[in-house]
């Protein structure tokens, strides 16, 4: 079937799987989840063991997968992200997709992930298509107004070439950027990530095989978020958030 959706929003379950009266329980499966990444188990086994345990969903099986990590991944990521003061007058890569989708979600009232590393991720799952919902070009305006007020210097927008509509969505980013008089290069890649995670510039994104590789990141959709849409669906799952063992 066609999809139709005009919202990055909330799935029809969500409301029940990530209910506040959740958050407890899938905090304390991701930080059982990052334990045993940190003792060098694979996420699959970890993933199917922590899962079982709790009787979670698939959805929520892929919220802690999406919101663990190893404490020497959190570690190696928490010591190479950098401020927003560092990106003034400085040149910054960014994820386009990984980025984009997730200030539309915040925006949509889909569910925000915070997750042990400090960053945002959402829930959506665009299946190798990329469509443009009512949320896309508020997303663009908002994360190029916050950029401008850091005084960024350049953006080099990184879109994957083999998803559907990424041309299209490139005419868009060119349109809005020229609008505003924005420094914007956009390029369509057959892949961003070993781009990115070889960058020689600050990098944005919340993809972990990038941040576990990437020499300076900035938490662009998170910061964002934050500043922009305050009252976002953000699930804490992040670490401090429970005890391990509560």
């Amino acid at each position: 079937m066609p999809d139709r959706r005009q919202h990055r929003g909330p799935h029809p379950q969500d409301q029940r799987l990530f209910a506040e009266s959740c958050e407890q329980l899938l905090a304390v499966a991701t930080n059982e989840l990052s334990w045993l990444l940190s003792r060098g188990y694979a996420i699959p086994s970890s993933l199917k063991l922590v899962g079982d345990r709790h009787a979670l969903t698939a959805r929520q099986r892929l919220a802690i997968s999406r919101s663990a990590c190893s404490e020497e991944s959190r570690q190696v990521r928490g010591q190479r992200r950098i401020d927003s003061i560092d990106l003034r007058q400085s040149e910054l890569w960014i994820d386009g997709y990984n980025v984009l989708v997730s200030v539309e979600a915040a925006l949509g009232g889909g569910v925000i992930l915070h997750g042990q590393d400090g960053c945002y991720r959402d829930m959506a799952s665009m299946h190798g298509s990329y469509r443009h919902v009512e949320e896309t070009v508020p997303a663009i305006e908002q994360i190029g107004k916050q950029l401008a007020r850091w005084h960024i210097g350049r953006c080099r927008w990184l879109l994957d070439r083999p998803v559907s509509n990424s041309g299209r969505l490139k005419t868009l980013f060119a349109k809005i950027a020229q609008q505003y008089g924005w420094d914007w290069q956009v390029e369509l890649v057959a892949d961003p990530d070993p781009i990115l995670a070889n960058c020689e510039h600050i990098v944005a994104s919340a993809d972990s095989q990038i941040l576990d590789r990437a020499g300076r990141w900035f938490n662009l959709a998170r910061e964002v978020i934050d500043l922009q849409t305050p009252k976002a669906w953000v699930l804490n799952l992040g670490v401090g958030r429970f005890p391990p063992n509560s």
